[in-house]
């Protein structure tokens, strides 16, 4: 019975060792410290680590630089892994407003308003439709709001 109750400590003792070292070598993920709602931009202190779940996670984004200044398409929840397709890059043209359309071919430049007909992101292509001539363009979204279209 004595060595019956030795093996079981050993046992135990092995189990509670080697658990030990695997939570100590656990990768680590970034995940919401609180709850993050649709439209909300990310920043970093809005994140915290986790060790990684078990079993396959695909994706998953694992670092903060894949997270910090997008923005959430849905309600991220704390302590929950976050998936790729839940953040996106923040809207620099959101659809129906107005953006300042600028054309340039060969050091000319022109510039008008525009209506634009989606949502995006800097440096995406879109649709805006001139508000004078109301033809529809496709131009690049600038990194200061403007849709730049070259002449061809």
């Amino acid at each position: 019975m004595m060595r019956l109750a030795r093996l079981g400590v050993v046992v135990l003792a092995t189990f509670v060792c080697a658990t030990g070292i695997a939570h100590a070598d656990a990768r680590q993920i970034v995940v919401p410290a609180q709850v993050i709602y649709p439209g909300d931009k990310i920043t970093d202190a809005m994140l915290s680590d986790a060790p990684e779940p078990s079993g396959e996670l695909g994706g998953v984004l694992r670092d903060r630089a894949e997270l910090v200044g997008k923005v959430a398409r849905r309600t991220l929840l704390p302590g929950k892994a976050v998936l790729a397709v839940a953040v996106e890059e923040p809207r620099a043209v959101s659809m129906g407003g107005t953006v300042q359309l600028v054309y340039q071919k060969d050091g000319l430049s022109i510039v008008t308003n525009a209506q634009a007909l989606q949502n995006g992101y800097v440096g995406q292509i879109v649709q805006v439709r001139n508000l004078e001539s109301g033809i529809i363009v496709s131009g690049a979204i600038q990194a200061d709001g403007t849709v730049l279209v070259n002449g061809g």
